[in-house]
């Protein structure tokens, strides 16, 4: 299981920037999803702030690919 960006399909990693409602942030942790229909979270750090913020992971434009929970539709010929 891999988070992506949706958009790009690039791999998101910790220390990523990511702006949201026009704030800086940057990717601080993520966690999987606990179960096939959840999403999972991202932990946002913005500057020196001590406490990040944490939001699924559509907020920032991102997606679980190759889930091991769901069962994925066969590639078609």
């Amino acid at each position: 299981m891999r988070l992506v960006y949706a958009a790009t399909q690039k791999p998101v990693k910790f220390g990523d920037p990511v702006t949201l409602n026009g704030q800086q942030f940057t990717v601080d942790s993520f966690r999987k999803p606990h179960k096939p229909d959840s999403e999972g979270k991202v932990s946002l750090r913005q500057g020196n702030w001590p406490f990040p913020s944490e939001v699924y992971v559509s907020i920032i434009g991102a997606e679980w690919i190759e889930r091991e929970d769901r069962a994925e539709p066969a590639p078609q010929a």
